[in-house]
């Protein structure tokens, strides 16, 4: 049981001094995307290998408190009280010359594009798309010889060369990680890791030396606004819950992250849970409560498991429970799994699920602040916001200050998906340029095309076209122009994107996941729906324009949460930068990406039909006629777009605009 700040501070000595014992370590990737490709296998090749050459040295796995450090051989801690404070002196007999090798699993690495990733330390050496068959040459070449192997970095296509480090690829330059430092760094199931990289030293650090108020001067003085949507002041919205008259309060994590396209919190969760905890405690103290809840999706199992993991290890060590280090200061968590509506994520639906009601949102105020769960003053911060609190107690506001703009200090994580050669999650100062991101964190197009537009802050944020993407990442620049920076997600298209489509994508998203509560979004995103599947059914007319955007901005006004209001956006910015494409569907009949179904023309190139029938024969409507041997037509009027006729076609006649 750490009793202490010293305690901590000889835990993160001891464990800096197990990990020491290994010459060489292999991280390999075990974030959702990279176990979904089948990086276990290759984890598991890896100790099988290293573990037959008697090599295997890695810290003890098993969760208990003692934290000892025990080579693959070495399992018996015996009853030493030196365990009570994590001594990690069994090791020295067995690696005390440091020759060693460590085979770990870590959280998500960020470059889920080249999954599954193998990080090798000290060297930095980054391997993509690794497959068990690759172990034994990453084996024997690297961990024993220390030479790279060549064919498994990542090849630059701009330079047509092997980057041997993960600083010096293009993904990983211009980043700047702060909430995502260990992930891909540390096993995010071992607490003393944690430890090792500064984990609970910030709480240690609070406990020790401030109060409550000077905790929240911090935090005002540093700008750290809300990363979950809003980017509402961190600070001021502790201030309201800690000014609130009441025995009882509680602080809760938002991990409901349910945009399509985003996992930024999903990877802290899984690759830094300890950090979570920490942010969690830290603002516990600030707002005297004694009680917080992390409320995380059931869709997220591996998040889940390791956070249940961590509370456990952290129970263990005396760092969550009662006089937590010594102090007066008393917190424990309790793990909330969502179903997966995506209105929970709002606070008000946040909370009345925890309380085991509907997720539904409530009228605000009284704001939660003043009256949350269970009737008292809670405080709701999601993961990114958290996971900032413990670099700036130890840094200062000025350290965080010093990245970002003015008015959006710090980083952000942004999950790059879509059409873009480097999906994945990446972490920039707040104002870096939209263009960067696209182009060259995330490579630009995959598919050669030309860009066309990226939809920034999940469903409820905006389309931007390639006249924005000089646009800065922050949270006024990006209003200004119809979007939110949202909880992070971008999704890059490219040309052959039909932008009508894509906005009756997301409508569609909103009215399934609308919780019916209020009249402007129930009926509203419906209406808005039928308006959009009638123009891409080339059915529209000028009217159902000029109604689609009236009907955008009375739910933007009128709808109960933030959610609802929210939820005309890809509509409103799709209508102000591509209305052209509208515009082509209603008045021309015409989609011109060539997407949608129901407009598209299907013809026959007289000089290449042979008259062979195949495709009179199979039309299942009888839209196509003419003679035996000679060119055959389509009837427009009768053709039902189903493409049959373009797969019969032995000899490239028939094309589709």
């Amino acid at each position: 049981m750490l009793k202490s700040r010293e305690d901590v501070e000889r835990v993160r000595e001891q464990a800096e001094k197990g990990l020491n014992r290994q010459k060489v370590r292999a991280m390999v990737c075990a974030g959702t995307g990279c176990l979904a490709n089948g990086s276990l296998k290759v984890y598991e090749k890896l100790r099988e290998l290293v573990s037959e050459k008697g090599l295997l040295v890695d810290l003890d796995m098993t969760g208990d408190a003692c934290g000892e450090a025990h080579s693959s051989t070495h399992t018996d801690c015996g009853s030493d009280a030196s365990c009570e404070t994590g001594s990690f002196d069994g090791a020295e007999s067995f690696t005390a010359d440091g020759n060693g090798i460590g085979i770990a699993k870590s959280g998500c690495h960020g470059f889920c594009q080249m999954g599954p990733l193998v990080r090798i330390e000290p060297q930095g050496i980054l391997y993509v798309s690794v497959k068990p068959e690759d172990v034994e040459e990453i084996v024997e070449e690297t961990l024993i010889e220390g030479k790279a192997v060549t064919r498994l970095l990542y090849q630059d296509s701009s330079s047509g060369t092997a980057v041997k480090t993960e600083d010096s690829i293009p993904f990983y330059k211009r980043q700047h990680r702060v909430v995502l430092a260990n992930c891909g760094r540390i096993n995010p199931e071992d607490i003393r890791e944690a430890i090792a990289m500064g984990g609970y030293h910030a709480i240690a650090k609070v406990l020790d030396e401030m109060t409550p108020d000077q905790v929240i001067q911090l935090i005002n003085a540093s700008g750290l606004r809300g990363r979950g949507g809003a980017g509402f002041p961190t600070g001021r919205k502790w201030g309201f819950a800690q000014a609130a008259k009441s025995l009882k309060k509680y602080v809760i994590c938002n991990g409901d992250e349910g945009d399509p396209g985003a996992f930024m919190d999903r990877s802290v969760m899984e690759g830094d849970p300890h950090k979570v905890i920490e942010g969690l405690m830290i603002a516990a103290f600030a707002i005297g409560a004694d009680e917080g809840f992390i409320y995380v999706r059931a869709e997220y199992p591996v998040a889940v498991t390791r956070l249940k993991k961590a509370i456990k290890e952290a129970r263990e060590y005396g760092l969550l429970g009662r006089n937590i280090l010594g102090s007066d200061f008393s917190f424990d968590i309790t793990i909330k799994e969502g179903a997966g509506a995506f209105v929970c994520g709002e606070e008000t639906a946040l909370i009345s699920s925890i309380e085991g009601r509907r997720g539904m949102p409530n009228p605000r105020p009284p704001y939660p602040a003043a009256k949350g769960l269970f009737g008292k003053p809670t405080i709701i911060n999601n993961v990114e916001t958290l996971s900032n609190l413990p670099s700036i107690v130890l840094n200062g506001p000025a350290w965080f200050k010093s990245h970002g703009t003015e008015t959006s200090p710090g980083t952000k994580t942004f999950a790059l998906a879509g059409q873009v050669v480097n999906t994945g999650l990446v972490e920039v100062p707040m104002g870096f340029p939209l263009r960067d991101l696209v182009f060259e964190v995330g490579g630009g197009t995959r598919t050669g095309r030309e860009f066309k537009a990226v939809q920034i802050g999940g469903p409820s944020g905006g389309c931007l076209a390639k006249d924005q993407l000089d646009v800065a990442l922050d949270y006024e620049s990006l209003r200004k122009v119809g979007a939110m920076v949202g909880s992070g997600g971008i999704v890059v298209m490219d040309e052959d994107t039909c932008m009508v489509e894509v906005a009756r994508f997301f409508m569609q998203f909103a009215q399934n996941e609308s919780c019916g509560k209020c009249v402007p979004c129930r009926e509203g995103t419906k209406q808005m729906l039928a308006l959009l599947t009638k123009i891409t059914n080339g059915e529209g007319t000028e009217e159902d324009l000029e109604l689609l955007e009236e009907l955008a901005l009375t739910v933007k006004d009128g709808a109960l949460c933030g959610l609802g209001k929210t939820a005309p956006n890809p509509v409103l910015t799709t209508l102000k930068y591509f209305r052209s494409e509208y515009e082509a569907h209603v008045l021309e009949k015409r989609c011109p990406a060539g997407v949608c179904q129901a407009l598209k023309v299907y013809s026959i190139n007289p000089d290449k039909c042979r008259g062979c029938t195949l495709c009179a024969k199979a039309c299942p409507v009888g839209a196509i006629s003419g003679e035996r041997k000679k060119p055959h037509s389509i009837d427009q009027a009768k053709c039902i777009k189903c493409n049959t006729c373009v797969e019969k076609c032995r000899f490239g006649a028939i094309s589709k605009e």
